[in-house]
């Protein structure tokens, strides 16, 4: 009986936890390889800008303040993304 219980704890916190943030990881990877010129982003550390060019693993982006090389990896988010959230 303990075993059983054992396994189904497992299998719901696989449901529950892993598979959802599995999920979450598969959809910002491909919005990271989807990303193209004009485009609008919000990085990781919540600066918002406009795409101007996209590398291989950067991209550089357009600031009020500049311009931003950053790895595609600190690229959160798009601005839209974030109000469909609220």
């Amino acid at each position: 009986m303990n075993i059983v219980m054992i396994l189904l704890m497992v299998v719901v916190f696989y449901f529950f936890m892993m598979r959802p943030q599995m999920k979450k990881q598969k959809e910002l990877k491909a919005f990271r390889e989807n990303l193209g010129v004009g485009s609008k982003v919000v990085t990781i550390g919540g600066i918002h800008g406009k795409i101007l060019a996209v590398d291989e693993s950067t991209i550089l982006i357009s600031t009020e303040s500049g311009k931003l090389r950053l790895d595609k990896t600190a690229i959160s988010s798009s601005p839209d993304d974030q109000l469909d959230k609220k």
